[in-house]
């Protein structure tokens, strides 16, 4: 928990930052007043006023489903060759995946497509009344860049607790044959399958969890166009295979993907809560299990115990 706090604190203190440098450059070096990102959305709105659902729409599908598939692009380049080495040495389950069998990838990326296009669009389209009753998201206004750091910590909170819930009900006899299993096919995950899925799956645990903060905070557009592209960027990270230096560190779901009775959340709070990540404490990949600062794999720096199977 305090790892979590550190990571979640050191996060928002460089969005700050990294925020208020940008602003400044805008406007020493753009002639961009105070107001350059508001002007910027008020174009926006006047390009498609009377049809701002399709604003909406566009916004929070088009964009996180692009930066989706270049991530996974690059990820995927890895997968079936191997390079560049660079990369394909921060492997965590050394020997797997090497390369990703061809028939099961082309089944992933089918299912993926499906779970995209013919449920979280359909969905994404459904939500927006709501949203539009509730306090509408496409709003002149937008919010400010502090209030979206609050926001983005909230959702954050919520998608934890729902979806470690929702996966531990998933996990249960009665569901997980029928319907959890398809996403464990994946021992060794690789980033694409994040969003591989039975589609009662992916609407139960990839998608409510994740509409929940933006519909009980009544959430500005371009707050829930941000969230939707981070979790996916950081669900894609959490599944890579890859313990890649400066990302954080994707051992707790990759020990969840080889044990399946480990570690069901997303932070690891309700794990540490409810005591489901014990057996993981005990294991070289808990303490690989951290933010790679250096260019040496922790599967070198950290190795397995010889002659053990973690």
């Amino acid at each position: 928990m305090k790892r979590t706090a550190v990571i979640l604190g050191s996060g928002l203190l460089l969005l700050v930052a990294l925020w208020n440098s940008v602003t400044w450059h805008l406007q020493r070096f753009w002639g961009a007043s105070g107001y350059f990102w508001q002007a910027k959305w008020e174009r926006l709105l006047s390009t498609f006023e009377g049809k701002e659902w399709i604003l909406f729409v566009i916004g929070t599908t088009s964009v996180p489903f692009l930066l989706f598939w270049a991530f996974n692009g690059l990820l995927l380049v890895v997968d079936t060759t191997g390079k560049p080495n660079f990369i394909s040495r921060y492997r965590i389950q050394i020997g797997k995946n090497e390369p990703v069998d061809p028939v099961k990838l082309r089944q992933a990326i089918r299912t993926v497509l499906f779970n995209q296009i013919m449920i979280s669009l359909p969905m994404v389209v459904f939500l927006y009344p709501f949203l539009k009753w509730w306090g509408d998201p496409c709003r002149r206004a937008l919010p400010t860049f502090h209030w979206v750091l609050l926001e983005l910590a909230i959702f954050t909170v919520i998608e934890e607790v729902l979806f470690y819930y929702v996966h531990r009900v998933l996990h249960h006899p009665a569901f997980y044959k029928k319907i959890h299993k398809k996403h464990h096919e994946w021992t060794a995950p690789i980033g694409v399958i994040s969003l591989y899925a039975h589609p009662t799956e992916h609407v139960a645990s990839n998608m409510l969890p994740v509409f929940a903060g933006p519909l009980l905070m009544s959430s500005h557009l371009s707050s829930i166009t941000i969230w939707f592209s981070l979790v996916l960027i950081i669900t894609t990270i959490s599944h890579c295979g890859y313990h890649l230096p400066f990302l954080p560190s994707p051992e707790f779901h990759d020990y969840h993907h080889l044990k399946f009775n480990q570690c069901y959340g997303v932070l690891g709070v309700m794990d540490h809560l409810h005591g489901t990540d014990t057996m993981f404490k005990q294991t070289k990949a808990y303490e690989r299990h951290t933010l790679l600062l250096g260019f040496t794999p922790l599967s070198e720096s950290i190795p397995n115990c010889p002659k053990k199977m973690e």
